[in-house]
């Protein structure tokens, strides 16, 4: 016992564990259930601390410095629907002469309750993350750079930095755009060449070797 949990012990807090009993060996799964209190002889022993830990969702981007943070909101002055939406969440009113102005993929996801507004950044919800909302082609850019090109990506597939985007960034074009860039990229595509045509079958001139 004292083995796995220690080796759960870093998920503590953000996992949940579900039982589901078997029919048969009910006495090792009575045993398997048996919990050792939280006191200082048990390895996986955690302070308790006095205020709760609250696990929340949030952009995973790293070194970033309140430059970037400034050119996003500086950015949203430029492009029409990021400052339309700037404007109405800014308030919490309804303004149907502003709603109806946005281009209609914004309208539809503003009037479903996908932005929200937090000091001053845009943020788009989906049903699993909730990240922030990019207008600026520059800075596009550079996020598509990072979760592709970084060494610490090495050019991943289209499909893992399409996942890898999706938890950072959001913009009306996001996905088109990823898939677009990952077709340019000469590195990525030597690396990832496909005919098109399943492997062939093995042609085997001599008897297999068992031994």
């Amino acid at each position: 016992m004292s083995r796995w949990q220690i080796a759960i012990q870093e998920y503590r807090g953000n996992m949940t564990i579900v039982h589901k009993a078997g029919n048969i060996h009910k006495n090792a799964d009575g045993l398997s259930r048996w919990v050792l209190p939280n006191t200082p002889e048990n390895p996986a022993y955690v302070t308790t601390s006095t205020e709760p830990q609250i696990p929340i969702e949030g952009i995973n981007i790293t070194n970033v410095g309140k430059e970037f943070f400034e050119e996003v909101r500086e950015s949203y002055k430029q492009e029409k629907n990021c400052h339309i939406l700037t404007a109405l969440l800014d308030k919490d009113c309804k303004d149907e002469a502003l709603d109806n102005s946005m281009d209609d993929i914004w309208k539809t996801f503003y009037e479903n309750g996908r932005f929200h507004l937090f000091d001053g950044i845009l943020y788009h919800r989906s049903k699993h993350t909730c990240v922030m909302v990019l207008c600026s082609r520059m800075l596009i850019k550079t996020i598509i750079l990072e979760c592709h090109d970084k060494i610490s990506s090495e050019y991943l597939s289209e499909d893992r930095t399409l996942e890898r985007i999706k938890t950072c960034a959001w913009w009306s074009s996001w996905r088109k755009d990823v898939i677009e860039y990952c077709h340019s990229c000469d590195r990525f595509q030597k690396a990832n060449k496909a005919t098109g045509k399943r492997f062939g079958l093995i042609i085997v001139g001599t008897p297999l070797h068992v031994g």
